[in-house]
Order: structure tokens, then C-alpha cells, then sequence
């Protein structure tokens, strides 16, 4: 189960999903969007404020993440559309009969687990998460296992009360071709790049959000060449704007690539010496499994922020406040060889290319069904 048709949430169970296949082609791996399910009207009243707040007034969502005292006088409505779901989830459940429910986000994980208490229900709950910070929404009673990034979100489990046995560090679950290393000089041929000249991916997640142009118009005033190719997403004026962009003669030999949607972004990570991105959860374990280091610009409160810290703390990424530093921030690292491989050694450290394969594992050994 995920939330939101357009999400990391989705991607990391459609990853989980094809693992199991892998694995056991005979098992069946219905996926659910948990909040579409049971709040099909709700969850679009929710989206749509969530989007609201993180573009206007971020500073609220930063006081409403992991917030304890939200946390706790939440507790009362949170508890009220458990309950109300459950009518659904006995059709749902009685049509799938499932040994093992997967959940990719807070809600719909603790919305299975109040109905596995309520009902008496012996099926297993796996709560996979897709941010480097969990947070207490997440815990719940009837939890099995949880899965989670890093030995830090283990250890904030722990504190929080989570038994540490019922928790795994098999990382964020990515696709399994992020895992391969690829020969670049073919990608690089068929995109028109040159090997030789430094090459920045940018991102801002399916929406296209974040400072995409300031990062663009920065890096086109550095005085060294440069390749740059932009992912845009639904972010129509974008594309519009870097076509324009791409197109003209610049005085620093720039050049740009766009797509408003990619389907190789592990060869375009590939070829890529950093990545400028929003730090979600999927991009950054993607760019992990590729040794890719990381600029972050201006992140959002909240898991953003996060993610953020750890990048830092384990020296994978720079973090930049202020657009008008971009281009001299992120010519001075691609100007020290060293430090970028630096970063890079870290990414691969810290990184779990196998996460989707070895979270079926666990599903498939604790169920009897690795043995089909």
C-alpha cells in the first residue's frame, strides 16, 4: 500500500512488487493506494493542501512534521478514520486474503495495523519508509517489521520505543537497474555529451518544484564549460523556458538537455558528475546506488531538511541556502576532483542498491513462500 498516484511512495512498492516477482513469480502482489482506497475525496483535499503549504508557507509544514504535540492531539482523528475504514478493508482484504500487508507510507500503515488489532487479524504488517528520518506517525501497535534507511533511523526507532529486532536496515527500495554500472560512452554518444566536460543533473521531483531556473541561469554564468540535463516534470512553463534555453547560444559553451520525463535516469545519473536535487527519499537512494554526489538547494522544512542532514553528516552532499550562490558553490566542487570522489566513495558507502531484493526476501522467507 502507498499514497498519492505520483510518489515515491508508489515507486518503492511497484519496486517491492516486481522483487517479489522476481523472486516468486507465482506470488500475487496486488498494489493499493491505502488513502484513495478508503478517502478517495479526502485524499485530494489533503494533497491538495499539502501542496499549498509546502509552496507558500513551508514554515508550517516544518511545525507540523514529527511535531510531538501534533502528534498527540492528532491521535483523535487519526484514531476515527482507522475505524471508519474498516468496512473497506474487510472487502478489500476478504477479496485478497493477503499473508503480508506492505506499506510505503505512515498512513495506510497504521491504518492496516488498528484493522489487524481490531479484527483479529493474523496477517504480517511491514512498514517500508522512504525518507532518511522516520518520524512518529509511523509507530504503531501491530507493526512486524519496519524497514528502514540507515543504523541513525534504527537507532531513532529504538528510542521511540520500537523493538530493535522488528527492525531492518535494508534501505529505501529503488528499481534493480539502478544497481548495474553502465559503460558511458555509448549513453553519452546517443545523448550528444561530451566525457570530457563536466555533466550536472537537475531535478525537482514529478512536480518539477525547486529553484530549477535560479540553479540553470547560475550555472550558465560559471566560466567553464558545462553539460547540464534538466528533468522538468508536470512543470509545463519550465519546459517552455528551457527550451528556449537550449536553443541559444550561450557565452560559456553550455550545453542543455531537458526531458519532462525520463525513463533512464539511471544513464543519466550514469553519465552525470552531481546531481542538483530535492533530497526526496527515492532520488537520493537512487543516487546512492550510483555513487552520484549530491548539491541541495534551499530545502523544505521538514523530511526535506532531514534528509538533507544525514547527506551531510555522511559527506555526500553540499547544501546551498542562497540562489545566488549556486554557481560559484558548485563550481568550486566540480573544480576539486577530489573532493567529488570523495563525496562519491560516501554515496557508495551508504548506499543499498539491493533494498527491494533483500525487503522480498524477508516477506517471502517469513511467510513460507521462499520455499515454493
Amino acid at each position: 500500500m502507498y499514497i498519492t498516484k505520483v510518489s515515491g511512495h508508489r515507486q518503492a512498492t511497484m519496486a517491492i512488487q516486481k522483487a517479489l516477482k522476481q523472486l516468486n513469480p507465482n506470488v500475487e502482489t496486488p498494489i493499493i493506494n491505502g488513502f484513495g482506497y478508503t478517502y478517495p475525496r479526502l485524499e485530494r483535499v489533503v494533497n491538495g493542501a499539502y501542496m499549498s503549504v509546502i509552496k507558500t508557507t513551508p514554515k508550517v509544514w516544518d511545525y507540523l512534521y514529527d511535531n510531538p504535540k501534533i502528534v498527540k492531539k492528532s491521535a483523535s482523528i487519526k484514531n476515527f478514520l482507522h475505524k471508519t475504514s474498516y468496512s473497506k478493508l474487510d472487502r478489500l482484504f476478504n477479496r485478497h486474503k493477503p499473508d503480508v500487508v506492505v506499506c510505503t507510507q505512515a498512513f495506510p500503515c497504521g491504518m492496516v495495523a488498528a484493522y489487524k488489532r481490531a479484527k483479529g487479524k493474523n496477517f504480517k504488517v511491514v512498514g517500508v519508509l522512504t525518507d532518511y528520518a522516520p518520524h512518529s506517525y509511523w509507530i504503531n501497535e501491530g507493526v512486524d517489521y519496519y524497514i528502514v534507511p540507515s543504523t541513525e533511523a534504527k537507532e531513532r526507532f529504538v528510542a521511540k520505543g520500537v523493538p530493535g529486532d522488528s527492525i531492518k536496515i535494508y534501505g529505501i527500495p529503488i528499481k534493480a537497474k539502478f544497481s548495474a554500472q553502465l559503460d558511458k560512452k555509448p549513453i553519452a554518444d546517443h545523448l550528444g555529451l561530451d566525457l570530457n566536460i563536466p555533466t550536472i543533473l537537475i531535478m525537482g521531483g514529478g512536480q518539477g518544484l525547486g529553484p530549477i531556473k535560479s540553479v540553470v541561469k547560475s550555472l550558465m554564468k560559471i566560466e567553464m564549460p558545462l553539460q547540464m540535463i534538466v528533468l522538468t516534470g508536470v512543470n509545463k512553463k519550465l519546459c517552455k523556458w528551457l527550451d528556449v534555453k537550449a536553443h541559444k547560444k550561450n557565452k560559456y559553451n553550455k550545453t542543455v538537455i531537458f526531458y519532462e520525463y525520463a525513463n533512464n535516469v539511471d544513464e543519466l545519473m550514469e553519465v552525470s558528475d552531481l546531481i542538483v536535487t530535492k533530497p526526496g527519499g527515492m532520488t537520493t537512494s537512487e543516487s546512492l546506488a550510483k555513487g552520484l554526489p549530491m548539491a541541495i538547494v534551499n530545502p523544505l522544512p521538514g523530511q526535506e531538511m532531514r534528509n538533507t542532514d544525514y547527506l551531510l553528516k555522511k559527506n555526500i552532499a553540499i547544501r546551498i541556502d542562497k540562489n545566488s550562490d549556486i554557481g560559484e558553490e558548485i563550481e568550486l566542487l566540480l573544480r576539486s576532483p577530489e573532493r567529488l570522489a570523495e563525496m562519491s566513495k560516501a554515496a557508495f558507502e551508504n548506499a543499498h542498491p539491493h533494498s527491494a531484493l533483500d525487503i522480498a526476501q524477508l516477506i517471502l522467507h517469513d511467510t513460507g513462500a521462499d520455499k515454493e
